[in-house]
């Protein structure tokens, strides 16, 4: 069965093109997920060979990661060669984890910063990811969680439905914790864990935030979105209400982020694996030292 799509893909990869293009960029949230993966894999007492990073931002991922994992093969993917060009990373491979580039069993690491939670066939991309790693690879990830602009995605549904009738989506909707780590199993990864990290930024305005997210090639790219301009009386009644609603004090709004770290390893016989039920050799009241008493049926 084919994945419903949900995004359309050229035009991400043409805002992202765009917004590379006028240099200076607000990659703040994907800073900190590179800090904190990297930070992470320091834990990690072993090497990795071949690394493969894939970043909303071509470039800062494979910085934060050079020297950590041990010092094989790197490959950085780009999603566009205007992307690659435009970070100054002409020997980027071109590629997206939608349709990942490599070979079953040929990584030893794959890093993916703040690119799945845009992917159409997100369990398929997952999927991908597992394939690529060698037996006991490793991959490491950030996406947006479900808890991201909430305020935005609230101003925006009062807003149409006051003015309009009704709403359209502006926001994209994201999953959570509990969807990643299913699918993190479905996948096929051993040992999953994925946790959330809360981020709350504040801006002098809620356009200087729509600024921000046109800065990161991060504005509307879902294909069900309404085609037409945003209506001038309705933009300007959506940042009274998140004026209103969200104020952090005086002067500022505030915008929330979530970021979710996804961690799983490609499955090998020395890795770790839960008892079977029953197979305990002592009883937990001997333990704690306390009585047991059966459940009646």
């Amino acid at each position: 069965m084919t994945a419903p799509e949900l995004f359309d893909r050229r035009l991400l990869r043409l805002r992202r093109e765009r917004a590379a293009r006028q240099g200076e960029r607000p990659d703040f949230l994907l800073a900190r997920a590179a800090e904190e993966m990297a930070d992470r894999l320091l834990a990690v007492k072993r090497e990795f060979a071949p690394v493969l990073t894939v970043g909303a931002v071509p470039g800062l991922l494979a910085e934060a990661f050079r020297g950590i994992g041990g010092d094989g093969p790197r490959i950085e993917m780009a999603a566009s060669p205007a992307l690659a060009l435009a970070a100054g990373r002409s020997a980027a491979l071109c590629g997206e984890e939608e349709l990942l580039p490599f070979k079953d069993a040929s990584l030893g690491l794959v890093v993916s910063g703040l690119t799945l939670q845009f992917a159409n066939d997100l369990p398929g991309a997952l999927v991908q990811i597992r394939r690529a790693l060698k037996p006991d690879g490793l991959f490491l990830g950030a996406v947006l969680g479900g808890q991201t602009l909430a305020e935005l995605r609230d101003a925006f549904i009062t807003a149409e439905t006051e003015q309009e009738g009704g709403a359209s989506p502006r926001v994209m909707p994201m999953a959570d914790v509990r969807d990643y780590g299913a699918l993190m199993q479905r996948a096929g990864f051993a040992l999953p864990v994925v946790d959330a990290d809360p981020v709350t930024v504040t801006y002098g305005s809620p356009l200087a935030l729509l600024r921000d997210l046109r800065g990161m090639g991060a504005t509307n790219v879902l294909l069900a979105r309404r085609k037409s301009f945003l209506r001038r009386a309705t933009l300007a009644r959506a940042l009274e209400i998140y004026q209103e609603r969200y104020a952090a004090g005086p002067g500022r709004v505030k915008a929330s982020f979530e970021i979710l770290y996804l961690a799983g390893w490609a499955p090998h016989e020395s890795q770790q694996k839960p008892l079977k039920p029953g197979s305990a050799a002592a009883r937990l009241a001997d333990a704690l030292g306390v009585e047991e008493h059966r459940l009646k049926r």
